[in-house]
């Protein structure tokens, strides 16, 4: 197993499999982020917070989670390393970018790019409420103390239109990072005809947007409304 995966085939499919998996991830993620501009109460974005962090199941699932991030992240410099030392000449890099997207041939920097959006995300949200709750407020929503998590995100938004707008970026980042991962993780699987490539193209485009639109429409309701 360990030699499929250091062939060229296994390397492509190990990144598809852990993008495939965040890509997932990424989708819930999102769904109860968008809680924040549902309810300015913020009792629903805090039934979602607490459900995350108190179901067994996704506790089970958080460090898979952090391993097929962290697999999926180192992955991808090996990758290019190894793309890159495989290059026969310039000409030929050159050659390529007629006949690929952008984003396919700057998934790296795209990728390090949505890493340092990732580690701001971590810093300010997932760690304090992971590891410091006792900073955090407690409220009694349905008869259920929990951390009120609604508090601590929608803060940091109202308080600064510089962070909003780095989110934003991030957002559209990491939106156009899925644009081509999307649909390049099923190619790799075998997907890879035209009639499916054609099709995976355009929903891998509609979800990518979905993704930017929501990760950006959140900071932008904080900074507009309040």
């Amino acid at each position: 197993m360990s030699n499929f995966f250091m062939t060229s085939i296994g390397r492509k499919f190990l990144m598809s499999i852990t993008g495939l998996f965040l890509i997932m991830f990424i989708g819930v993620h999102l769904t109860v982020n968008l809680f924040l501009i549902f309810d300015d109460s913020g009792e629903l974005f805090n039934k979602g917070a607490h459900f995350m962090a108190t179901n067994p199941m996704i506790k089970i699932m958080e460090p898979i989670l952090g391993l097929g991030f962290l697999v999926h992240i180192v992955w991808s410099f090996f990758l290019e390393y190894q793309n890159y030392k495989a290059r026969p000449v310039k000409f030929a890099v050159r050659n390529a970018s007629e006949s690929s997207s952008w984003a396919s041939r700057n998934m790296l920097v795209l990728g390090s790019l949505v890493l340092v959006f990732l580690v701001m995300h971590l810093i300010d949200f997932y760690w304090i409420i992971k590891f410091n709750p006792h900073e955090m407020t407690k409220v009694m929503v349905g008869g259920v103390e929990m951390e009120d998590t609604y508090t601590l995100v929608s803060s940091l938004f109202k308080a600064s239109a510089g962070y909003c707008i780095l989110y934003v970026l991030g957002g559209v980042l990491l939106g156009i990072h899925l644009s081509h991962g999307f649909w390049s993780a099923f190619q790799t699987l075998g997907l890879s005809n035209k009639n499916w490539l054609k099709r995976l193209q355009f929903v891998g485009t509609i979800y990518a947007i979905l993704i930017a639109v929501g990760f950006s429409v959140i900071p932008m309701y904080f900074l507009i409304k309040f």
